[in-house]
């Protein structure tokens, strides 16, 4: 009986650890279920860092450029004000020669030379820094560069188009300084 329970006892045993290896085997597969989702997470994650790195630098990069704009635009419009200060000294040195063609003498011929020749490099000096006049006479009229004084009846010229121009309009690097002042044609009623 003894030899009876000696197998019996082995039996037992060998189940036994035939269970334990079967149930090992699940809790593996678990394990490694757990080890590949927890890859997978961590791999999600890597992927949404690199991206938010990525969005970070392409971040950077516009902002660089676009304050690298600003101070291209700071730069190029700096003289802004200046500019629009000066304007009023060309307007009354053309109207001092307008006024003083018409006279005659040694003494205003010399002065009229000489604020032609201030006018020319004062026009000179503000040309070199990006300052261009406008002067639409004989032009269609375009709002965006002069402003309408008056409209006058004239059936010499089409309507709508400029007749004379009261004040020449200034660009400063192809940005209007101020419109030019303008009579406009109008058709005939």
């Amino acid at each position: 009986m003894s030899t009876d329970n000696n197998d019996t006892q082995d039996n037992n045993e060998e189940v036994n650890a035939h269970a334990e290896i079967e149930s090992a085997e699940p809790e593996s597969a678990d394990v490694e279920t757990e080890a590949l989702s927890e890859v997978e997470a961590l791999q999600e994650e890597l992927a949404f860092a690199k991206d938010a790195v990525l969005r970070a630098q392409a971040d950077s990069i516009n902002a660089q450029r676009r304050a690298e704009l600003e101070v291209e635009k700071a730069r190029k419009f700096a003289l802004e004000r200046f500019s629009q200060d000066l304007l009023p000294v060309v307007d009354n040195l053309e109207r001092a020669l307008e006024a003083s063609s018409g006279s005659d003498g040694d003494g205003i011929s010399a002065v009229v030379e000489g604020v032609e020749l201030t006018l020319k490099s004062l026009v000179d000096v503000l040309s070199k820094n990006g300052i261009t006049p406008v002067d639409p006479h004989g032009e269609p009229f375009d709002p965006q560069v002069a402003q309408a004084m008056s409209m006058v009846e004239n059936p010499d010229v089409e309507p709508n188009t400029v007749i004379a121009v009261m004040q020449k309009g200034y660009l400063l690097n192809d940005r209007l300084l101020r419109p030019a002042m303008v009579m406009v044609s109008k058709a005939a009623s």
